[in-house]
Formats: structure tokens, C-alpha cells, sequence
């Protein structure tokens, strides 16, 4: 422990979305001298493409080795049986690294795992909170939790106030989700990690206080909130630590060399960039839909399907599509396209982590929002950062060839995307400045660690 100051074991939830924001913060921690040990699940860790070399990294169980979240039978059997497995061989953990001389200070953990408060406590060890999704979605889901939203709203509330919002919102832009007796169960989950959090010292939020100063003003009253975001590799932002290019763990393979050499010889600002992240299911009429718009539309585009979802296409698609006109892979390194100068635009499902990713790279965003949290960060793209629009779904939830035409033109080709591209470039230059030298996430992270250390030093 010479060199470090203090040791923070972290326990992300086992999923790409999950982990990534919490790796980076990591890589930021270390780079200011805190010892860093991510704690994840063996299945996990095996079905890994590769790992990072930059942290050390150690196995717990969920119960569920051999096939995770997927060999469960249902959500709600996995995060019980993770619950019980994992206080379980997190604690011995804790005991393992205490007995070799390491002993960890703090425990940084996903909310979706509230049991692991009681662990820190246990060991009379400290705890923050890291939420991976953005404030404004937090408040929603604190305000499920309290009773005073209900997901999903009633057939006939047509607009939603909720409190730390300056307007109220739509009921189409609320989290989504099909509703089933196991939805139900998610949804309860997701209040339920606001449960145990008066007990925690620090509430850490992926997100920048300029992207959303009314509702950090609003939860700062109720919780010791830090932003700490853009997580993304510091090389797309401050640049301040060297080797850091990329999140250095995936569950899938990119096909880097064939999607940056189909892009070197694509113009400028021209290329349509489509992907819905690594855990998106997209109907197959929607598929069809989506494949028809990009081909009509008179952009080049460079599409995301994977594997598991390519039986969907249309038929004919892939054989019919000629090499100028577009390119369809099973994965690709996003923050390398979303950074490349061909890249025009961004078609995205509106996750949390490809909505940051294009803010910090500043690429304008057709929103196509699925499920989740999806819906409120399209409406913040669309309507208050202004970085994009939003391709509406029709009455049974599919988004028209015409309107995915019509959104990327507007965005890539016409006066009004000339805002949202402006306005993509102001945000990129926030975002980097908030995580450089004496930005406002930078001297989050600073207070952070120098309580870690007030602390670890007694």
C-alpha cells in the first residue's frame, strides 16, 4: 500500500452499461493515488472479451455461474439470489484483501445492489452510491419510490409533474416499460435503490452539474450528490491520462479495421452512424422499418446490428447493399466512430452512456428511444440540451421509414439541424472542460478523494 493512499473496492452491476462508467471513475481514482479493486461476477468475467490490465480485478458470485443473469428465471430470481450469494462472497472478499495487507476503505457500488451498504457497515467501512444513469432520472425513479410517480402513469395523465423539473413532461416521456407482474418487480427495484441511501456517505452521479443544474440544485437537498461524469476515456476529453483510449473491457469483439476503413473514405459530416447498444431487442417489423429508412434516405450509414438480431433484417438486405452505400457490423468501437470526422449523425436507442459519449464527442442525435430510461434522456436530447430530434413511434410503437428519413435529414442536411450541430459543439467543449483541471466533476472527484484519504489516513 505504499504508494496508494487509500483503496476503494467497486461493485458494479454485472452489465456493459454498468460497468464502463464505473471503470472510468476508477481510472480517474487511481490516477490521483487510490488503490482500486473491481469486484464482478465469475460469469461475467468469463464471458469477457478482454479485461483491463489497469485495475486489479477479482471474482464474486451471484449464484448464477455458469450463465448469469440469463440462467435465472426471471429478474426477480436473479437479484434475491444475487443478493444472498453475493453479500456472502463480497464479505469474503473484503476479508481476503484485509488478510494480505490491503485493506480496502470504501465500497463504491451499484444501486441495483443496495445489500451492499449492509456489507460496508459490517466492516465499518464507508459507502458511495454510483448511479450510471443521469440525474434527471434518478429524481424519477426517488419520486417512484416515495409514491408519488406512478410507472407506468395513468391512461389519462397526459402530462406529468415532477418535483426538481422546471416543466412538466409528457407521459411519453416518462421511463418505459410492457407491463407484466415481473416489469412490476423491475420498477420496484429501481425505487428500491433509493432505499438504504440515507445511509451512504457520498451519492455519485454519471452525469455534469451544467448538463442539469435544476435537478442536481433539487436532489442535492435530499442527498450528498457529486457529479463525476462524463465517465468516457480521458483521451476523447481532458486527455490528462495518457493511455487511457478506451473502457478496455467488452463482452463483444469490434470489428475496428473494417468499420475506420469504410469511414476514412466517407465525406465529411456525411455518415449516418446506427447502433442500439449492447442489450437492445428490436422488433423485426421495427428492423425492417429501420433498414428501409437508411436505405432511402441519401446518406451513407454505418450500422450496428448484432448477431443475435441480424435474422431480422430483411430479406435480401445485406446482399443488396452495396459497399459505398453503407455498412452493417456485428459490433464496433463506438467512441472511434462518434469521433471520426466522416460522422455526421448518431441514431441511437438514447442509453445513458451512447447518449454521453455523443455529448462529449459532439455528434447530433436522432433519438429512438426502447424502453427504461430511454424516453426521458431522448427528451432531454430533443427539447433542453437541443442536440437532436426525436423519431416518434406511431400508434403501435414502430417508428416509420418515412419519419427516420425525414429525422436524418433534418439533422445531417437541413437549416434547423444547423442549431442542433452548433449546439453539439458547444456541449462537446463543456464536457470536456468540466472533467479537465479545476472543471466541476474534476473537483468532485478531488473532495472525494481527499475525504478517502482524511479517512483511510485514521
Amino acid at each position: 500500500m505504499t504508494s496508494h493512499k487509500a483503496h476503494c473496492l467497486i461493485l458494479p452491476f454485472p452489465g456493459q452499461g454498468h460497468i464502463n462508467p464505473m471503470l472510468q471513475f476508477s481510472k480517474r481514482l487511481q490516477s490521483k493515488r487510490v488503490k482500486i479493486t473491481i469486484a464482478t461476477t465469475k460469469y461475467f468475467l468469463k464471458t469477457t472479451q478482454e479485461l483491463p490490465t489497469s485495475v486489479s480485478i477479482e471474482a464474486i458470485s451471484d449464484g448464477y455461474d455458469d450463465g448469469g443473469f440469463h440462467q435465472a428465471e426471471t429478474f426477480v430470481a436473479y437479484i434475491t439470489r444475487f443478493k444472498e450469494v453475493g453479500s456472502d462472497t463480497l464479505s469474503q472478499l473484503i476479508q481476503k484483501l484485509a488478510d494480505s495487507g490491503c485493506p480496502v476503505n470504501c465500497i463504491v457500488y451499484d444501486p441495483f445492489l443496495p445489500w451492499a451498504v449492509e456489507v460496508a457497515k459490517n466492516f465499518g467501512l464507508i459507502s458511495a452510491a454510483f448511479f450510471t444513469q443521469n440525474c434527471a432520472v434518478d429524481d424519477i425513479y426517488y419520486h417512484v419510490h416515495k409514491g408519488v410517480i406512478k410507472l407506468p402513469p395513468n391512461q389519462n395523465d397526459e402530462e406529468i409533474l415532477i418535483p426538481g423539473f422546471s416543466c412538466p413532461i409528457e407521459a411519453s416521456d416518462v421511463p418505459s416499460f410492457v407491463i407484466t407482474p415481473e416489469a412490476e418487480r423491475i420498477i420496484e427495484m429501481l425505487g428500491n435503490q433509493f432505499s438504504n441511501l440515507d445511509k451512504v456517505d457520498w451519492v455519485l452521479i454519471n452525469s455534469f452539474y451544467e448538463l442539469e443544474k435544476e435537478v442536481i440544485d433539487y436532489m442535492s437537498k435530499l442527498y450528498p450528490i457529486k457529479t463525476i461524469g462524463p465517465t468516457i476515456p480521458s483521451m476523447y476529453l481532458d486527455k490528462r491520462l495518457h493511455d487511457d483510449k478506451e473502457y478496455g473491457l467488452s463482452i463483444f469483439k469490434p470489428m475496428t479495421n473494417e468499420c475506420l476503413n469504410w469511414l476514412n473514405h466517407q465525406p465529411i459530416s456525411s455518415v449516418v452512424y446506427v447502433s442500439f447498444g449492447s442489450f437492445a431487442i428490436v422488433e423485426a417489423e421495427q428492423m425492417e422499418e429501420l433498414a428501409w429508412g437508411l436505405k432511402n434516405s441519401n446518406n451513407n450509414f454505418l450500422w450496428v446490428v448484432r448477431s443475435t438480431e441480424e435474422s431480422k433484417l430483411p430479406k435480401n438486405f445485406l446482399e443488396e447493399l452495396t459497399i459505398e452505400k453503407g455498412l452493417v457490423v456485428s459490433w464496433c468501437p463506438q467512441l472511434q466512430v462518434l469521433e471520426h470526422e466522416s460522422t455526421g449523425c448518431f441514431l441511437t436507442h438514447c442509453g445513458w452512456n451512447s447518449t454521453l459519449e455523443a455529448i462529449s464527442l459532439g455528434v447530433p442525435m436522432v433519438a429512438m428511444p426502447q424502453w427504461s430510461d430511454q424516453p426521458i434522456n431522448a427528451k432531454l436530447v430533443k427539447d433542453v440540451w437541443e442536440i437532436g430530434v426525436r423519431a416518434k413511434q406511431d400508434e403501435k410503437g414502430i417508428v416509420r421509414r418515412e419519419v427516420i428519413e425525414e429525422c436524418i435529414k433534418l439533422v445531417i442536411e437541413e437549416d434547423k439541424g444547423k442549431v442542433i450541430r452548433e449546439n453539439a459543439k458547444k456541449w462537446k467543449e463543456l464536457a470536456r472542460n468540466v472533467v479537465d483541471e479545476g472543471g466541476s466533476s474534476d473537483k468532485n472527484i478531488e473532495e472525494f478523494v481527499s475525504k478517502l484519504m482524511t479517512i483511510s489516513s485514521k
